[in-house]
């Protein structure tokens, strides 16, 4: 939900300054303003967010392009390429290493998807020839455990919790 907002704010902003007739400063300040704002609110760190606005500020110098360049497209392209820039962690993914076990833990908002998405994390890497298995460490969520059942029978998926336990980590002790 959240990522909806900020992507229909960035959007809006863009859309704002394409609907401008003469892309000047003042239209670039005014559509950085306001995804500057977007990310603000969006919780992300202040320090990504004027590193930005800088570089998008030191790509796009309107007083150097020439008469013929789309600049509504240049500052579109460099905002997009920024963006995908705070997205890279800078490092390659995670990956498990074969005889070795991984316990990887998805974290995040009520409603958000987790479960779902760790069953299709579970069953790609079956698909892969891994050996997945499921633990139901959401112990406050009634019903939890019976959806993470419901996906990971579906997917041929070995799965553990519990009805009765409510601290998690003793659940994964006795997994």
């Amino acid at each position: 939900m959240v990522l909806a907002e900020l992507g229909g704010s960035i959007s809006r902003a863009l859309q704002q300054m394409s609907n401008a007739t003469i892309i000047d400063e003042k239209v670039l300040n005014d559509c950085l303003n306001d995804i500057t704002r977007a990310l603000l609110q969006s919780d992300v760190q202040f320090k990504l967010v004027r590193d930005m606005q800088t570089n998008i500020k030191n790509i796009v110098n309107l007083e150097d392009l020439a008469a013929g360049h789309n600049k509504r497209r240049i500052i579109q392209q460099a905002v997009f390429n920024e963006l995908c820039k705070i997205l890279d962690p800078g490092k390659p993914s995670f990956t498990p290493k074969k005889g070795k076990t991984s316990v990887v833990m998805f974290v995040g908002l009520q409603g958000s998807g987790k479960t779902t998405t760790c069953t299709k994390y579970a069953f790609y890497h079956q698909k892969k020839g891994w050996k997945p298995a499921l633990v139901c460490a959401d112990t406050f969520r009634a019903g939890a455990f019976d959806q993470l059942k419901q996906n990971a029978t579906k997917a041929k998926i070995p799965f553990y919790g519990s009805y009765m336990e409510s601290d998690p980590v003793k659940l994964l002790w006795k997994g």
